[in-house]
């Protein structure tokens, strides 16, 4: 009888062609993303379209080699942490997901013989969040350092000239705790923090973001989720609870989103039936919230995917293991580091838009 090992062979040219299709992809669409798409459009209108294409993906290259080093940092830290204990592990399967976020939903890959014990399942499942998590770590305290300044901002944006101060416009990357952090310790004298709404034209900050972002995802403790395999290794079925009230915040986060568009159309002066029943009805306890807790309505719709993805897809509890010894010491406290990484790198907001109000 063969073992798992000996059975599976990679298919070497469909791990290729996925990772040349992701990084390509990754490439265009941030091209897309952080440049001026008045420049896209020249240099469109001054070459062919096959030389249009390829000045748009050099553009992006920066983008595509962090991200793809980030996404392999990942997936060969659970890839090593599992031939480490003779667990057969296939190599990673990039996504591509042209024109949409950054170009790819990630990576994966699928183990190919069972996991038999919490120890195991803990190396495995925490060795690719905390190497993404330095590379992530190292791109934005690089990046903070090196950032140009207000002056790079303004030579990117020329319409920024006949303004004081930076306008607060545009699309923002959310804030977590260790990004305030890293640009409160690696901020140089006289200089400004990078704005959140200009982060995505410099490739360190944006990829950066992007990694601490997918580490934070990977860590909530759901099921199939690297953070429902630490946190089933540490506590064992207690894991289910956690991921039940993880569910239960993430809904309500997601559901502020919700909540702000209902506020904007309370605020609508118009006499349609339809707005009157909703000022009358939501008004009062939306103004209420919005004067007390108006961060509710800062949640990111991202989570109400997210509570969709869970339930349909990752699920809430982690299947039982066969061998529920529990775990040393040395690997609780590296645990509880995971479980800090998450709340260091958690967004509640994750990507938003302010919109020009002048």
């Amino acid at each position: 009888m063969q073992t798992a090992e000996a059975a599976y062979r990679p298919n070497l040219l469909l791990h290729a062609l996925l990772f040349v299709l992701t990084f390509f992809s990754i490439a265009w669409t941030c091209a897309a993303f952080a440049y001026d798409p008045v420049v896209l459009e020249r240099i469109a209108a001054s070459s062919g379209f096959l030389e249009a294409q390829l000045h748009h993906i050099v553009l992006g290259l920066p983008y595509a080699i962090l991200l793809s080093l980030f996404f392999l940092a990942h997936e060969f830290g659970h890839y090593f942490a599992a031939r480490a204990h003779g667990v057969v592990a296939t190599l990673p399967y990039f996504v591509p997901m042209p024109l949409l976020g950054f170009g790819t939903f990630g990576a994966f890959m699928r183990m190919r013989s069972p996991i038999e014990s919490r120890r195991v399942l803990f190396d495995i499942g925490v060795a690719g969040p905390l190497a993404g998590f330095i590379v992530a770590l190292a791109y934005l305290i690089i990046g903070t350092i090196a950032f140009p300044g207000i002056e790079a901002i303004r030579l990117i944006h020329p319409e920024y000239g006949g303004i004081g101060s930076l306008p607060t416009w545009g699309i923002h990357f959310g804030g977590f705790l260790l990004l305030d952090i890293v640009a409160a310790v690696f901020t140089t004298h006289g200089s400004i923090a990078p704005p959140s709404n200009e982060l995505y034209h410099f490739p360190l900050l944006a990829i950066g973001w992007v990694g601490m972002l997918v580490t934070s995802l990977n860590l909530l403790p759901f099921g199939q989720l690297d953070g429902g395999h630490i946190t089933y290794a540490m506590f064992g079925g207690r894991q289910k609870v956690l991921g039940r009230w993880a569910a239960r915040l993430m809904l309500i986060a997601g559901l502020g989103f919700v909540a702000s568009l209902l506020l904007d159309a309370t605020r609508t002066a118009s006499p349609d039936p339809v707005y009157t029943f909703l000022r009358g009805v939501f008004g009062p306890p939306l103004e209420w919230i919005d004067r007390n807790a108006s961060w509710w309505f800062k949640g990111s719709p991202m989570w109400l995917v997210w509570s969709l993805i869970v339930r349909l897809v990752v699920g809430v509890a982690h299947p039982p293991i066969p061998d529920e010894t529990p775990l040393n010491r040395g690997r609780m406290v590296l645990g509880w580091i995971a479980i800090a990484i998450l709340v260091l790198t958690f967004s509640y907001s994750a990507i938003y838009e302010v919109a020009r109000t002048s």
